[in-house]
């Protein structure tokens, strides 16, 4: 998630100057003095930014750890009054995945709350779709993550820095690519730091560094990049801002215009009053900084206090039973099905966090009792998918995941997970790993559970569905939501790959439950073959 201008810092100055000690203050006062003074910098009431921004997401790939997805591209405009601490974006998206359509909406921050108008993604809470137009308040944990970048990619959070000594650190040098750059650790706020870099050359900022958690890939660096820098009204912006996960660049801004102390109308600032009452503060606690930006950029993110389900207008995470021995776990963005075997469960995908599967394994602990999750089937190897993996293998499960696909997954399990908040470290190394090939069995003697490969669908390489035969119900994930709207009147290449899989397995299905959507039956689906 990147916001074209910095807004909040100034009300976030503490008032009064003092002197850092040791290197980390001579780091700070050159970079100061190269980016325009402290006094420049401290006139600035208001700012007027525009620019455009492209966006790539890792985990949305079509192969598994293959090349990133185009997600979006974007332009932005940008108004801020810095004394009241108080921006608004307004943004044009035109996305490209998961499908080519375009989003336009505003953006409001102050340090107290967020308010977002318009439609700004696909997962709409109940308050955007009941408002008319449509509008909502940010959660807290997108509140929290936009200030951050907000702080992040602000031209004066050197003078911040300047102003708040204290809460500067020296740290060793930091080597990025071969560079090795000078640096200060920077804490604003108790769940905010900052790794500074600079350029030894123009003693500017070069790189500012978080440390945060990805559901699949573990503990990662994120990086903005700064370079281009120009003189606007004798104060030095970076005109190219790039973001790098773990070195790969997933973000690209353009400023094309900053303007220092700008004027416009006050109106475009204001939130009104129906959405201040009841909003959200900015998230004091853990906050999954990567969810809530990333899948911004391919614009799905449910805006919600807990990044499973609309905490207004949702119950939560609950069971339902779709037969004998069979739970179809709804209630959230994203479902799971758990089938019960003689002495054991079978769970089909991991979404989200390990959060949301701390919740299905204590949900089906007591549904089934004495009954260890022995094995967990990914669909596909997606973030929103696959993220609660860790807590699944947690448990002792076998891994089932679609032909191809096993390399990526000893990759991510051999990545470390220190920041997870929901699971403690552990190695990972000795999971059992079982690939699809076309089509595998789990059996018991009793029941049976199938897996079978979608091998030519256009969402994601690897991709397989599930069958439990002694309900005639299939399990399937994005390629078809059922029960979440209407068929189209033919098939599309999605669709049409899994009535192909359905029709060369000769499966007696009847249902299918999806991994969004609910059920729904499968013969008006496979009438469409042909037409």
């Amino acid at each position: 998630m990147k916001r074209g201008a910095w807004l909040f810092v100034i009300a976030m100055l503490v008032a009064g100057c003092a002197t850092m000690q040791g290197g980390g203050s001579d780091l700070v006062n050159r970079a100061l003095t190269a980016a325009g003074g402290a006094d420049a910098l401290a006139g600035v009431k208001t700012l007027y930014v525009q620019g455009t921004s492209k966006f790539w997401e890792p985990e949305q790939s079509a192969v598994a750890s293959g090349e990133m997805r185009f997600a979006n591209e974007a332009s932005f405009e940008t108004v801020a009054d810095l004394a009241a601490g108080i921006s608004a974006t307004d943004w044009s998206k035109r996305f490209q995945y998961p499908a080519p359509r375009q989003f336009t909406f505003t953006e409001v921050v102050t340090p107290e709350l967020g308010y977002v108008s318009g439609i700004d993604s696909n997962g709409r809470t109940k308050q955007s779709q009941d408002a008319k137009p449509p509008a909502h308040n940010m959660s807290g944990l997108r509140l929290a993550a936009t200030q951050r970048e907000l702080r992040r990619t602000s031209p004066l959070l050197l003078l911040e820095m300047y102003k708040n000594p204290g809460k500067v650190t020296s740290v060793a040098d930091v080597t990025v690519g071969g560079t090795s750059y000078p640096a200060v650790q920077y804490q604003p706020v108790a769940n905010q730091s900052f790794l500074v870099m600079f350029d030894r050359t123009t003693s500017l900022p070069a790189r500012i560094r978080t440390l945060d958690y990805d559901n699949i890939q573990g503990d990662v660096s994120y990086d903005l990049v700064l370079s281009d820098w120009k003189a606007f009204d004798k104060i030095q912006v970076a005109t190219t801002q790039k973001y790098e996960l773990n070195g790969r660049t997933v973000v690209e801004t353009k400023l094309r215009q900053v303007g220092m102390n700008a004027s416009f109308a006050d109106d475009r600032l204001t939130i009104p009053d129906a959405f201040r009452s009841g909003a959200s503060r900015p998230a004091t606690g853990y906050v999954p900084y990567q969810w809530v930006i990333r899948r911004q950029f391919i614009g799905t993110y449910l805006d919600s206090d807990v990044p499973s389900f609309d905490t207004r207008g949702s119950r939560g995470l609950r069971l339902v039973q779709l037969a004998p021995g069979v739970q179809h776990v709804t209630g959230g963005s994203h479902h799971s099905l758990i089938v019960e075997m003689k002495d054991h469960l079978v769970v089909f995908d991991a979404p989200v966090s390990d959060w949301h599967s701390t919740w299905v394994i204590g949900a089906a602990q007591v549904k089934y009792t004495g009954k260890p999750i022995k094995y967990l089937v990914l669909t596909h190897h997606h973030m929103d998918h696959a993220g609660g993996l860790r807590g699944y293998l947690a448990q002792g499960a076998t891994l089932v995941v679609g032909t191809g696909t096993a390399e990526h997954y000893k990759r991510v399990l051999a990545a470390p997970f220190t920041r997870n908040p929901d699971l403690p470290s552990r190695d990972f190394s000795k999971t059992a790993i079982v690939e699809v090939a076309d089509k595998h069995v789990l059996g018991d003697g009793q029941r049976e559970v199938h897996v079978y490969e979608v091998a030519a669908n256009p969402h994601a390489a690897g991709l397989v569905i599930g069958y439990v035969p002694h309900a005639k119900l299939g399990f399937v994930t994005d390629i078809w939501s059922p029960g979440a709207g209407p068929l189209p009147d033919k098939l599309n290449p999605a669709l049409a790959s899994l009535v192909a899989t359905v029709k060369k397995h000769g499966i007696a299905v009847e249902k299918f439950a999806g991994g969004h959507g609910s059920t729904a039956d499968y013969a008006p689906l496979a009438a469409l073959e042909g037409k």
